[in-house]
């Protein structure tokens, strides 16, 4: 089943944050899934098993690297994301 989730990456207790969440969603479109950056929050979108390994990989390097919240949403009833980087 394909679903889409939205994430959003909040790295704690740093001044500069904004290679903690580049890092992610480099690491985010690695992985072959759809992934559509956003200011706020990153869009993906692919088969089930790949969005959820995705997140759950990606995730765990974000948090090796420090402390960090991963906010997320899915939905299986939103239609599928068009965008510049999709191998489904």
């Amino acid at each position: 089943m394909k679903i889409q989730a939205e994430l959003s990456l909040y790295p704690l207790r740093i001044r500069s944050y904004e290679k903690t969440i580049e890092a992610f969603i480099e690491d985010l479109s690695q992985s072959g899934i759809t992934v559509i950056p956003g200011a706020m929050s990153t869009m993906i979108a692919g088969e089930e098993d790949a969005v959820f390994q995705c997140i759950s990989e990606c995730y765990h390097r974000a948090a090796c690297s420090g402390d960090v919240v991963l906010k997320a949403t899915f939905s299986n009833a939103c239609p599928v994301l068009k965008d510049h980087k999709n191998t489904d």
